[in-house]
């Protein structure tokens, strides 16, 4: 009898040719003849670059102090048998330099070790949530096991007070003088996805940041809206990157109001720096509306310099073409910025219908600014807006602040990685986890730990 041994390998000729059905076949090169690409330099119309914007470098700045936020995540198995039972571990840092130690630093091609001690303050906020095939012990579900995992991390005390009162002051408004009664969450996470709307009452608080529902206990956290698109069976990895850029945003939150609270004078000489686009995604994007409010609040009682960078992604690699094509003249001269509308965006870096489609106007609560530095650096940044319309057709105005934070940005070169700035690459040095070694020392970390 012939043997059925599994060692046995198909015939590879056939895999290998099996591409020809596809180039050769008439529909799929019809549907690629009918795609949209981004767009050349050479494509751009001159009169598309009328918004061309030089830097002023000689106005005074009141900027002392930096404080850069950034931080990372990586994701784990915790029992060989079960690869699909996974923990995510995730690391934030917030760095504070002051600007004459900038100043010094960014004259350095690379930072080391000893570079690090120039930092004033670090301080790592870490969060571990199950994402898929684990459950708490204290809980019925991963749904539930996320929310909870999630408040916890915003009920630790950190130097006499937590990111949960940060929130409460976030959500309600409580830095100005009329906070809002009342929040409402779209979906109460103990009933089906997409019922129970929940209306969250500032007065009607618990003292432990939970409200009280017929159907359970609703978490102050449950604003930001993860437990609806949490599947059982499938698991959460979905909302990692959602969760990362919302507490990374909110740490930057977190320290304003201490700031507020303490010396809010010291508002004016801080420069707080969000790495990636000042924005909200996915779940959390109803988040770009309080954050706006904040904003906006801020740039007229006291005044906010607020800026994220964007190291990849379409606009960057748009940015890089126009200000250093391959070939030809450039379209973004140094010294030069660009605020691209709404138009500019869907003609030329991310193909769409601009008539019909109005960028970022649930998510983001800022604008976008490409900039050609003076000393080479080609840079993709987002400063707070005051309402989503000034995104259809960006005037200088509404971009508060915008010389003097590309003045300080301009100043904050590193080679580290390309076209970053000092304080963002430092805080990605001090918190990333990266695959190897953090990866493998996490998994044995978790697995030892789950087995005692």
């Amino acid at each position: 009898m012939g043997s059925t041994s599994r060692k046995h390998k198909p015939n590879e000729w056939a895999a290998k040719i099996n591409h020809t059905h596809i180039i050769n076949d008439s529909f799929i090169k019809n549907f690629i003849n009918n795609c949209s690409l981004p767009m050349s330099s050479f494509d751009i119309d001159k009169s598309d670059t009328d918004c061309l914007k030089t830097l002023n470098a000689n106005i005074h700045n009141p900027i002392k102090y930096i404080l850069a936020v950034d931080g990372g995540y990586t994701t784990v198995e915790v029992k060989k048998n079960f690869p699909s039972a996974q923990f995510a571990f995730f690391q934030f840092g917030a760095v504070l330099f002051n600007i004459e130690d900038l100043d010094a630093l960014s004259k350095k091609p690379f930072i080391f070790p000893e570079d690090m001690q120039k930092l004033h303050n670090l301080e790592r906020f870490k969060l571990a949530i199950p994402i898929k095939n684990i459950v708490v012990k204290t809980e019925s579900s991963l749904k539930d096991s996320i929310r909870k995992s999630v408040y916890d991390f915003f009920m630790k005390e950190r130097d006499q007070t937590s990111l949960m009162e940060t929130l409460k002051w976030f959500i309600f408004e409580e830095y100005s003088d009329t906070p809002t009664d009342s929040y409402s969450l779209a979906s109460n996470p103990n009933l089906n996805v997409g019922t129970g709307e929940f209306i969250l009452k500032r007065n009607s608080i618990n003292s432990d940041y939970t409200f009280n529902s017929p159907s359970g206990i609703v978490y102050l956290t449950d604003v930001f809206r993860l437990h609806e698109v949490i599947d059982e069976e499938h698991g959460a990895i979905g909302i990692l990157g959602y969760l990362t850029r919302l507490i990374e945003q909110l740490i930057l939150v977190h320290f304003m109001r201490i700031i507020f609270k303490c010396q809010k004078q010291w508002l004016k000489e801080f420069l707080f720096i969000a790495d990636g686009p000042l924005s909200f995604s996915g779940q959390t994007a109803n988040m770009h509306k309080p954050m706006r409010n904040l904003c906006n609040y801020f740039l007229q009682s006291e005044n906010l310099f607020l800026v994220g960078l964007e190291k990849s992604g379409p606009f960057v690699e748009h940015a890089r073409e126009i200000a250093d094509p391959p070939s030809g003249k450039p379209v973004l001269d140094r010294g030069k910025y660009i605020l691209p509308s709404n138009k500019y965006i869907y003609k030329y870096i991310i193909p769409g219908d601009f008539s019909t489609m109005h960028y970022g106007k649930t998510s983001y609560y800022s604008g976008k600014v490409i900039f050609h530095s003076y000393d080479g650096q080609i840079l993709v940044l987002t400063v707070p807006v005051p309402d989503k319309n000034a995104i259809i057709n960006p005037k200088k105005k509404d971009f508060a602040n915008l010389d003097i934070i590309l003045l300080n940005i301009q100043k904050l070169k590193c080679d580290m990685y390309d076209d970053t700035v000092v304080p963002v690459a430092l805080a990605n040095k001090l918190v990333s986890l990266a695959n190897h070694p953090s990866k493998v020392l996490l998994e044995k970390f978790a697995t030892s730990t789950y087995n005692k």
